[in-house]
């Protein structure tokens, strides 16, 4: 190889990996943005979750004052899938992401089903239980 053609290549590698940073910084920021959730959304949102869901009382779901941070199948009073008791899983937001993502393909054998795929609404539900929840 010349020298001049190893320089070019040298180059175009650089240049490459530069686009390459570029791209992913962008990626980063976006989804970054994207997943800062907004409370007053996020508790509007949450009458959807109300079907089965309520702040304050088990229903067909557990309550949710004090998810975040609590370990799943700790309510007092619900019947929690033994899937979901066992699991030893904390309710951290990343936890809470994947749980509404796919709740049957993060924990196998609950009894939730229902799916949020927008993520910036479950970013939006999250900040709600976080901040409004407590």
């Amino acid at each position: 190889m010349r020298k001049a053609d190893s320089y070019c290549h040298l180059k175009e590698s650089r240049i490459l990996a530069a686009v390459i940073t570029a791209i992913g910084l962008a990626i980063g920021c976006y989804s970054s943005a994207s997943a800062a959730g907004d409370a007053a959304r996020g508790e509007a949102l949450y009458q959807g979750c109300e079907d089965c869901h309520s702040i304050d009382k088990n229903e067909v779901g557990p309550m949710h004052r004090g998810v975040v941070g609590r370990v799943a199948g700790m309510v007092p009073g619900y019947h929690y899938s033994p899937a979901l008791k066992a699991s030893g899983i904390v309710w951290s937001e990343d936890n809470i992401d994947k749980w509404l993502t796919n709740p049957q393909a993060f924990v196998p054998g609950t009894k939730m089903f229902f799916k949020v795929n927008d993520a910036q609404v479950r970013a939006d539900i999250i900040a709600f239980l976080k901040e409004r929840a407590k």
